[in-house]
């Protein structure tokens, strides 16, 4: 607000600079009459220049008091206009000439109304305006931050820089560019909304059009090129290649295992890179960096050799071993079977961890496959070499049932030496459908060493062997003809597996069970259940007692058939049924030719299938 003091200042400086006012009266009466007085106010008033309302004009400053500048634009008066509105208030001087838009030639006061800061933006529309249409640069200056970029001030007029138009680099640091001066291209402008958007970014890629052309005239596999580190992404890393933008994949960052390319480079970082590949169609660069250094396996064999003992880290663990890192580039795969000498190992980690660093043997070397075999139960003696000191053929021994499978026992005989107990070594004369029926996890059973593999490590164990084979006893009471006293112990599809009275196990086929077939036998036939048979084949070799109800009740009276048949639900026969059933011996002996450890498979795959 201006003070009267300030008022009357600019009041006495117009005064100064106004010519004498002519009093008419003096003037037509000292030197000229009327007529020739208003020709010439006429000819005065034709010096002011025409001064339009809403248009630029030419000034000069004549006087500059407090707050106020007294411009004289050729008009009947002065106008004032307050410095503020002036670029640089501090240099103006009287006698400056500036351009100054009159808002109104007489306000209500009768005053000259002007403004210099209307007129600098008009201007610099203009400009603003001619730089769009003729692809040229303007200087602005980023005033401060907004979301999405920055104001621009151009020379007093916002403009918009998105943070995409700043560089044609990722932009990591915004705050760097606030209150910089820059230079700028014209986007767009929209006139009704006074809403213009600028961008540096055009500018760059324009001074590096020339440069981006040449380089992708000349792109090619096999080239080493200068570049810079854009973006690092999980997959790998963008450089800048001069105006081109190439991609090193992570596989080909190092010839080592890395977790995340920020492992190996950084932004901003240069980087002599090599063209791995040039999609021209696509403008799809491929690049490498362990492709500037030799391959790891180049000269192996005058690295490692066979029994070398190295060191690495564990880089990675799978089901079947684990690979260590021996030097970058450089992986060995130590075998779950190559980890312990006597320790069954199901599982890598029982062993090694991730990260730890180990010692190993090398064991075997394919420079072309880029294979390394290592091992590390090598680093100790063989316990198995004196295996055979300790466990003599035929010793006998107590151990430990540690493990239990479909087709043996593992039974532990000290710390970490084992041997097997196969299915058919664990009884002369049971058939067995799930081991654990015979023996427990942890239990302490009784063997002999049946014979001992030291090159692949296997122990062969024996419980069945502990006692005399019964077989050669059985002939004289199992004689074909001979009846049994039988107890049911399991039906299966093709028949009922017996216990006999020497605990010995028979079979009696389907067949021998009814003279009408028997569909769901093994319903009738229960666990338990005690019934009469006669022996129809002894088997001592095969170890095969296989025998039938119906050759024991074809000599039998009614009764004893009746009896059979009510304490079994079955379809009623007669002893007369039972003769005309009954085969000749020939014919019996082509039913029941089978393999009773065939029989007995079957009978284990429907217990597993339950």
């Amino acid at each position: 607000m201006t003070s009267p003091n300030d008022t009357q200042n600019v009041n006495a400086a117009i005064e100064e600079v106004k010519p004498p006012i002519i009093k008419t009266k003096d003037f037509v009466a000292k030197d000229y009459s009327e007529e020739e007085f208003k020709k010439y106010i006429e000819l005065y008033e034709k010096t002011f220049n025409v001064i339009k309302e809403n248009e630029i004009a030419k000034g000069k400053v004549v006087a500059i008091s407090g707050n106020d500048v007294l411009i004289d634009i050729g008009f009947k008066s002065d106008g004032r206009v307050s410095i503020d509105e002036f670029p640089d208030p501090d240099n103006i001087k009287i006698g400056d000439e500036v351009e100054i838009f009159v808002e109104k030639i007489e306000d209500r006061e009768g005053q000259l109304v002007l403004s210099r800061k209307r007129a600098d933006i008009i201007r610099n529309w203009e400009k603003i305006t001619a730089a769009k249409e003729n692809d040229t640069v303007i200087q602005g200056k980023c005033v401060r931050r907004i979301k999405g970029g920055f104001v621009v001030d151009l020379g007093g007029i916002n403009a918009f820089l998105p943070g995409s138009q700043i560089d044609t680099k990722p932009i990591r640091d915004y705050d760097v560019y606030v209150n910089k001066v820059m230079d700028f291209k014209i986007l767009k402008i929209n006139h009704p909304n006074e809403n213009i958007i600028v961008s540096h970014k055009v500018i760059i890629e324009e001074s590096m059009s020339e440069q981006r052309e040449k380089l992708l005239t000349t792109l090619e596999a096999g080239q080493v090129l200068k570049s810079t580190v854009k973006a690092i992404t999980d997959f790998g890393v963008f450089v800048d290649l001069g105006g081109v933008d190439g991609l090193i994949h992570i596989t080909d960052l190092s010839w080592g295992r890395i977790n995340h390319p920020s492992d190996v480079v950084q932004l901003d970082q240069a980087l002599d890179v090599k063209v791995l590949e040039y999609d021209k169609e696509k403008k799809r660069v491929t690049l490498g960096l362990k492709q500037l250094q030799p391959h790891p396996w180049e000269n192996i064999e005058e690295k490692l050799k066979i029994g070398d003992k190295v060191s690495g880290k564990v880089v990675s663990i799978t089901d079947y071993g684990a690979f260590i890192e021996i030097e970058k580039g450089i992986e060995g795969l130590i075998h779950i079977s190559e980890m312990s000498w006597t320790q069954h190992i199901t599982n890598p980690t029982q062993v090694v961890t991730m990260g730890q660093v180990i010692e190993a043997i090398v064991l075997s070397l394919d420079k072309n496959e880029k294979k390394l075999s290592l091992g590390i139960k090598q680093l100790t003696p063989n316990p198995w070499q004196s295996l055979l000191d300790r466990f003599p053929v035929n010793s006998r021994h107590k151990g430990k049932v540690c493990n239990i499978t479909n087709f043996g026992v593992f039974v532990e005989l000290e710390e970490g030496v084992d041997g097997l107990i196969h299915i058919s070594d664990l009884s002369w004369t049971k058939k067995i459908f799930n081991i654990e029926d015979f023996v427990q996890l942890g239990q302490e059973i009784d063997v002999t060493i049946l014979g001992i593999d030291v090159e692949n490590q296997r122990i062969a164990l024996g419980h069945k062997q502990l006692t005399d084979n019964p077989w050669e006893k059985l002939t004289g009471e199992f004689r074909v003809g001979a009846e049994a006293k039988c107890k049911v112990i399991k039906a299966i599809e093709k028949g009922i597996i017996v216990e006999l009275p020497a605990v010995v196990d028979g079979f009696i086929p389907a067949s021998q069970l009814s003279v009408a077939p028997v569909k769901n036998f093994a319903e009738l036939f229960k666990t338990g259940d005690e019934l009469s048979a006669e022996v129809i084949e002894f088997d001592k070799d095969s170890k095969k007692i296989v025998l039938s109800v119906l050759e024991y009740l074809k000599d039998k009276d009614e009764a004893e058939v009746e009896a059979y048949v009510t304490k079994f639900n079955l379809k009623k026969f007669t002893p007369a049924d039972v003769v005309d059933r009954t085969k000749t011996a020939q014919e019996l002996k082509e039913e029941v030719d089978f393999k009773i450890d065939d029989v007995i498979e079957e009978g284990k795959k429907e217990e597993q299938a339950k």
